[in-house]
């Protein structure tokens, strides 16, 4: 149903919004709304080699409706230790269809097969329901929780830390 591919120009107008969306910021470093410029300068310059950029994105693609339906990302590349945090975002059109779940396997057997990973590992909001199910259901064990992890405005959240791993 899906495949995974590297970003591409004609990808700018997605991730320009799923990049600038309220509720996938909360997790993100980032203070200000990105232009669309800066994606377009970010997929330009894309190097899709993890060992020197610590990072790995890879569109989600649904082949039958030929259309990028989310995306997923592995960062914080550890090559020495063979860990990185993985996360996706999914078009909110498009979500609850299993497109996060085929992804997360297909990326998984990706970077064990290609890159030797030992262990990925992901932060969760505390009321994230669709992400936790999402992680625990790919055999992804809860493995601690940071206090006040993830500003929303004025408040503060809680993180679950998912990891899995491999070998």
């Amino acid at each position: 149903m899906i495949t995974l591919r590297a970003p591409e120009q004609t990808d700018v107008d997605s991730i320009f919004l799923w990049e600038n969306d309220p509720g996938f910021n909360e997790s993100l470093p980032q203070s200000a709304p990105l232009s669309r410029y800066q994606v377009w300068e970010y997929i330009k310059n894309y190097q899709a080699d993890p060992f020197s950029t610590r990072e790995l994105r890879m569109m989600i693609n649904d082949e039958s409706l030929n259309a990028v339906v989310g995306h997923i990302d592995m960062f914080d590349f550890d090559p020495v230790n063979r860990r990185a945090g993985v996360g996706i975002y999914i078009d909110e059109s498009r979500r609850r269809q299993g497109y996060a779940k085929e992804a997360l396997e297909m990326f998984e057997a990706y970077v064990i097969r290609t890159l030797g990973m030992h262990q990925l590992w992901a932060y969760v909001a505390i009321d994230n329901d669709a992400s936790k199910a999402l992680f625990t259901g790919a055999g992804f064990k809860p493995a601690g929780r940071l206090r006040s992890w993830l500003r929303r405005k004025t408040e503060y959240a809680d993180a679950l830390i998912f990891q899995k791993l491999f070998k």
